[in-house]
């Protein structure tokens, strides 16, 4: 190294001399570092962290638990309670009011769906705690009846 490398190096200290070395050098620089991977988007569109939006349909005018729905409402609460803190929210839905009744008694009909599957899985050993019901919401207009009287899970 002459003198003026050395004047260099104590001046610009460690930095300068890894990029001397490296211009000196006969091998090829380092290659830079791999980007991370990229995260692969879940299968199902519907997935949470926790699990898939379940779904119950009941049937038109009834607040009664469909009958097909006890092993769902029991799958549901023991995700709830195997993942300690997770908490349940219960959707409902229902027509809106053009020529699907009165959009006020639909409402109403709906929550108290919201309201059975809450008693249900309260049955199942969800803590009332971790059960949370939105407000009651109308699906769009030409949606089909019985997307219109269902109620949604999921455990997050």
């Amino acid at each position: 190294m002459s003198e003026l490398d050395h004047a260099q190096l104590r001046r610009y200290g460690l930095p300068l001399a890894l990029c001397l070395l490296t211009a000196c050098s006969d091998k090829p620089a380092p290659a830079p570092p791999a980007a991370p991977a990229a995260v692969a988007a879940p299968a199902d569109p519907d997935a949470s962290l926790f699990g898939p939006t379940e779904k119950l349909f009941f049937e038109a005018g009834s607040k009664r638990l469909p009958a097909d729905s006890t092993e769902l409402l029991a799958r549901v609460a023991e995700s709830a309670r195997a993942n300690g803190g997770a908490a349940v929210l219960i959707s409902a839905f229902h027509a809106a009011a053009s020529g699907a009744g009165d959009a006020a008694a639909n409402a109403e009909l709906s929550a108290q769906r919201a309201d059975a599957v809450r008693h249900a899985l309260e049955a199942n050993g969800v803590p009332k705690e971790r059960l949370s019901v939105a407000k009651a919401l109308p699906t769009a207009v030409g949606t089909p009846a019985r997307e219109s009287q269902r109620v949604e899970l999921r455990v997050q």
